[in-house]
């Protein structure tokens, strides 16, 4: 396990530099792949397609367990090969955890972006002690989601987003620090109690997102995660997006429910924070962080290298304002 005490971030890129597109769980057709390949070279990058993405495994998974693993070790490995975007997520990551040792994380520290399923994939980065983030994929890229690919574009150059959005009547106010964790909570609750841990000796800063769930299976898998990890150290919490849910419970919403279920833990909550399938805002996962939250808004500021550009996002319809009016 990580035990140093700064998680390591990865250089930024420079123009010119190879991005790998690879996909570690679901299929998708070579036309999306190439379409985010043409996005990436107008950034100025050069694209470079994994080999066996191409691979539909059992009408579901991009490859076997073991071509999918392959194609993640060669972006690692590969010294050219600077950043990794995921093509898309839906089930399979879990299948790699096993065939990837940690270290080879750790030797080969570079950006890769995926959010999903591949949630479990930036946790077990995280607990290797190195940064990843939990930003748009492929297919997303490919069909011009935005502000989120200009967001990722510019956070794989140095510039990076203090985000600030609209309060929310369930918000709790206060000021938190510490390195942000989290992504969908399917995902994330499932493998946070096993050997990928927490980085040790970090306060955290915890968000979480869902799609296609029931309330009570949301409230289960929350209650998994706070009796897996170590949630004294969890110093603020921010909620996604939670779509397509089943309102099995008697609940006004999801945050509503899961507040209820924090009464003992005086720290700031933000709610409506533009992150999850449908909006997915790039967050750095792993990264030193402050929240600050009222009831009028929130903010979101990452304490690490690169330059800061502030965003105000409109939670229900994200949107870049201009600078006159932040």
């Amino acid at each position: 396990m990580y035990q140093g005490k700064k998680i390591v971030q990865p250089p930024y890129l420079e123009a010119g530099d190879r991005v790998a597109l690879i996909s570690p769980a679901y299929w998708v057709p070579q036309e999306a792949l190439q379409q985010a390949a043409e996005t990436i070279r107008s950034w100025g990058l050069q694209p470079v397609i994994g080999p066996h993405t191409n691979n539909l495994n059992v009408n579901a998974y991009a490859g076997t367990a073991d071509e999918r693993a392959a194609d993640l070790l060669w972006a690692l490995e590969d010294r050219k090969i600077k950043a990794i975007v995921c093509s898309r997520g839906g089930y399979g990551s879990i299948h790699l955890l096993s065939r990837i040792a940690k270290e080879s994380f750790q030797e080969h520290p570079k950006w890769l972006i995926g959010h999903g399923d591949i949630t479990m994939l930036l946790y077990v980065i995280a607990s290797a002690g190195v940064m990843s983030i939990h930003g748009p994929m492929a297919f997303q890229i490919a069909g011009g989601q935005e502000p989120a690919s200009t967001i990722v574009r510019n956070m794989l150059f140095g510039t990076l987003p203090q985000y600030r959005i609209p309060g929310n009547p369930n918000n709790r106010s206060g000021h938190a620090e510490g390195i942000l964790i989290g992504g969908n909570l399917s995902s994330y609750s499932t493998i946070s109690g096993t050997r990928f841990r927490m980085p040790p000796k970090h306060d955290v800063i915890l968000f979480i997102e869902e799609v296609e769930e029931s309330l009570h299976s949301i409230d289960r898998l929350f209650y998994m995660l706070r009796l897996q990890i170590d949630f004294e150290r969890v110093k603020g919490i921010i909620f996604g997006t939670f779509s397509s849910i089943k309102y099995d419970l008697q609940y006004g919403s999801v945050e509503q429910m899961l507040i209820a279920h924090l009464y003992e833990y005086d720290i700031p909550i933000c709610c409506g924070f533009p992150v999850g399938s449908n909006s997915c805002i790039p967050l750095i996962e792993g990264a030193p962080c402050s929240l600050d939250v009222t009831t009028d808004r929130a903010v979101l500021t990452f304490e690490m290298r690169g330059d800061l550009e502030p965003y105000r996002l409109d939670p229900e319809k994200p949107m870049l304002l201009r600078e006159e009016d932040l």
